[in-house]
């Protein structure tokens, strides 16, 4: 995008909106980058050092102690079936070596579980870290993509061409209230005017319009809007043909077309 919009000429819109949609990507990119070192700084490296460690320790031990059971059990048959006293004795001490191993393996085991508790917690440490990591890098995004819609929406709906002479490409308009969904050229940047907007801007009385998508004033001519809400706009003579003034109580400002729809 960025190689485009410099052939097209950064002077140009459609060159210097591509530029900008460029660097934007370029900026998701690097946050991506992040997001995917601190995951594996934080949280896939902890994790996998504990199940190719701690775990596969505590697995092994916990086989042990299964193994070790099972010679217990043993034992424990064959001192049952012992009867000559020669072979009583020699299962008892059989019996008190099998259970002493046992004890021990069964000691080791339950230290290593107890481990288990503190273990749990640290990841939960980097189970929150984590989250955190992806708050960070959708609300980066996010930020990204409200500058960049800001920045294409003030391109005007007109425009001086690399051969100095200005177009203006008209596209119908699916819905005749909707303002600004008249829809966007290929470039994405040139915007006509529905019929009954035009006749507003021809006029000199006012219609109340629906905001469609919260926006952030860039400077104190404009007027900060918020999805749903309901304002009055009237046209003033001379302003750009991409904005109407707003009006909502004691506050006015401009507002841009792309972000209403007119009601009827």
């Amino acid at each position: 995008m960025i190689d485009a919009g410099t052939e097209f000429g950064p002077g140009t819109a459609y060159g210097n909106a591509l530029i900008k949609c460029g660097e934007t990507q370029k900026r998701i990119g690097t946050a991506d980058r992040e997001l995917i070192q601190t995951s594996a700084l934080n949280f896939l490296t902890p994790l996998r050092n504990f199940i190719e460690g701690d775990y596969k320790t505590i697995a092994k031990e916990r086989k042990l102690l299964q193994n070790k059971r099972l010679d217990l059990d043993a034992a424990k048959t064959r001192l049952k079936k012992a009867k000559a006293a020669e072979t009583r004795a020699s299962s008892e001490q059989e019996l008190r070596i099998t259970q002493s191993e046992f004890d021990r393996q069964a000691e080791i085991t339950r230290l290593l579980l107890e481990g288990i508790s503190s273990t749990h917690a640290h990841h939960l440490r980097c189970l929150n870290d984590f989250v955190e990591a992806q708050m960070t890098y959708y609300a980066q995004c996010y930020q990204y993509m409200l500058d960049l819609q800001k920045q294409l929406g003030s391109f005007p709906s007109s425009y001086q061409c690399n051969n100095n002479q200005t177009s203006v490409v008209p596209v119908p308009s699916a819905s005749s209230n909707v303002l600004g969904s008249s829809a966007m050229t290929s470039s994405g940047l040139v915007m006509t005017s529905p019929s009954n907007l035009i006749d507003l801007k021809e006029g000199s009385g006012s219609r109340k319009a629906r905001v469609l998508y919260d926006y952030d004033a860039a400077n104190s001519s404009e007027l900060s809007l918020l999805a749903d809400e309901v304002i009055t706009v009237f046209s003033v003579v001379g302003m750009d043909s991409d904005w109407l003034m707003g009006e909502r109580g004691n506050q006015k400002g401009r507002v841009p077309i792309t972000y209403l729809e007119l009601l009827n």
